[in-house]
């Protein structure tokens, strides 16, 4: 592996906010595929330094060390789903099994990914933030919230919900987050959900 200038550079400037070759080689109980080669960072000094507190700097890798493909569905295999037997883990539901986006693989790469949600985002319907934000893959979001956890032991959107670009195959919103229920109703774990548009089959009976 050829490390530049660049990689180093990017390593000074997020600090404890990078996630990089080396963070991933240390975590316990998650092994990755590392490429001979890293990928170059793509990304300039000055955007990094605009955005050293509020995002992570993380390198994604595309296999896990068994040479499966890191998907969704192979890091829920990984994880799990219950918070009795390990945490972090994966929240207990399974509508998803049959969808196709837990089944798109992360590409090796470094990607920037925000702690916490925009405050002028909240409550407000996807359709209407999509004229002003760009939303992240779900498999992006999953892998940077379990790597940055046993990486940093950093808790991504411990209690929000974040949009993703992916939708069902009835072409509903996914999004995903809140780890942690806190009035104390659901088990901890990483929910995968989708957000239900109206249709011409709802409707009222009385």
């Amino acid at each position: 592996m050829s490390k530049s200038m660049t990689y180093f550079t990017a390593k000074e400037i997020m600090g404890k906010n990078f996630i990089g070759v080396d963070e991933i080689k240390g975590m316990k109980g998650l092994e990755f595929l590392i490429p001979d080669m890293i990928p170059d960072i793509p990304f300039s000094e000055k955007e990094l330094v605009y955005k050293k507190n509020e995002y992570l700097l993380i390198l994604g890798i595309s296999h896990l060390a068994d040479k499966t493909p890191v998907n969704i569905k192979n890091l829920i295999s990984v994880f799990g789903k219950d918070p009795s037997v390990a945490e972090p883990c994966f929240y207990n539901q399974d509508w998803y099994d049959k969808e196709d986006f837990i089944k798109t693989p992360i590409q090796t790469g470094w990607f920037l990914v925000r702690k916490e949600v925009y405050e002028d985002s909240r409550a407000v319907q996807p359709n209407e933030l999509t004229r002003k934000y760009r939303f992240p893959t779900a498999v992006n979001c999953v892998y940077a919230f379990f790597v940055s956890w046993k990486a940093r032991n950093i808790k991504l959107w411990y209690h929000d919900f974040v949009w993703c670009s992916d939708t069902d195959h009835n072409g509903d919103r996914i999004y995903v987050g809140k780890y942690h229920d806190v009035d104390g109703v659901n088990k901890n774990g990483f929910s995968i959900h989708r957000h239900l548009a109206l249709r011409p089959c709802y409707g009222c009976i009385d």
